[in-house]
């Protein structure tokens, strides 16, 4: 039973993991159509202003914590404001390419003027500590990353359905013509948007830095591919599918890992993204995406 426990929480903080990062890609696209591949840059960012605070001296890992979010959601909007902004109404291969050189510039500039070999950051390393819950034994950094991740898309769920501006983003996800008619202005609703997948991408770069105990320039990289394929899981566009499916990816990588042998533990990846493939030929849309018709592609 024990055992049992373990292995659902594993599945299911890996998935609160990928489920807040897939969440922050999907509100961006969902308003600009825009896969922002420098999503991980921002969970970057998170980590270094967490390690710059370190060097000064600040190790309160509250502190650090909030420090960390505030940054990755400044960089967010600073990317709105500098990279993406002024390729708003680009086609979207050049929104992609600018996302691409966004994260190429970041990840160089840490290279450069931190360091290109991964620090140490252990100033999370309480959230790794053993606790125990009704008799058994978990792990805190689990069981904050389930609850936290819950509480984010609570939050974030009352924030689209009762406040003014994440009304206006409900609407401009669906036609954003008539949201500007109505007096709201873009900059602001897409602005929002960006601030809150910074949000979100914060909260995961802790609990990211947490379990890794250490931070590097490509950190973000992974855990964004990972999110975007969670996104197309469940359906890209779709908030809830990018929920769905980040917690379909987590229980399926855990599950690939029972099942195989250890020798084979390496095949991990290559094992959850055929059987992801398969799922795709069997639903293109995705788990909760609408099918789109692109017409008859037969000869």
């Amino acid at each position: 039973m024990d055992y049992a426990l373990q292995q659902f929480l594993n599945a299911a903080s890996f998935g609160a993991e990928y489920a807040l990062i897939a969440l922050g890609l999907a509100i961006v696209f969902s308003l600009m159509g825009l896969v922002n591949f420098a999503h991980g840059e921002i969970i970057a960012i998170a980590s270094y202003a967490a390690f710059f605070l370190i060097l000064v001296g600040i190790d309160n890992p509250a502190v650090v914590a909030l420090v960390a979010i505030a940054a990755s959601v400044l960089g967010a909007i600073l990317f709105e404001r500098v990279a993406f902004r002024p390729v708003r109404h680009a086609p979207v291969a050049t929104g992609l390419l600018t996302a691409f050189g966004v994260s190429i510039v970041v990840q160089n500039a840490f290279l450069l003027f931190v360091s290109p070999r991964p620090r140490p950051l252990p100033v999370f390393g309480g959230l790794n500590r053993t606790v125990e819950l009704g008799g058994l034994k978990v792990q805190l950094l689990q069981l904050l990353e389930i609850g936290v991740t819950l509480a984010a898309i609570s939050a974030l769920l009352v924030f689209l359905r009762r406040s003014t501006l994440g009304l206006a983003m409900r609407a401009a996800a669906r036609d954003f013509n008539t949201v500007r008619l109505m007096g709201l202005r873009a900059n602001r609703v897409i602005a929002t948007a960006f601030a809150i997948s910074g949000l979100l991408a914060g909260i995961a770069a802790v609990f990211i830095v947490a379990r890794r105990g250490s931070i590097e320039p490509d950190m973000g990289f992974m855990p964004v591919l990972k999110a975007f394929v969670a996104c197309v899981i469940g359906g890209f566009g779709s908030l809830g599918g990018a929920v769905l499916g980040g917690f379909v990816l987590g229980f399926v990588e855990v599950g690939i890992l029972l099942v195989l042998p250890q020798s084979m533990g390496g095949l991990k990846d290559a094992v959850v993204f055929s059987l992801i493939a398969l799922l795709l030929v069997a639903r293109p849309q995705g788990i909760l995406g609408s099918r789109v018709e692109l017409g008859d592609k037969e000869r």
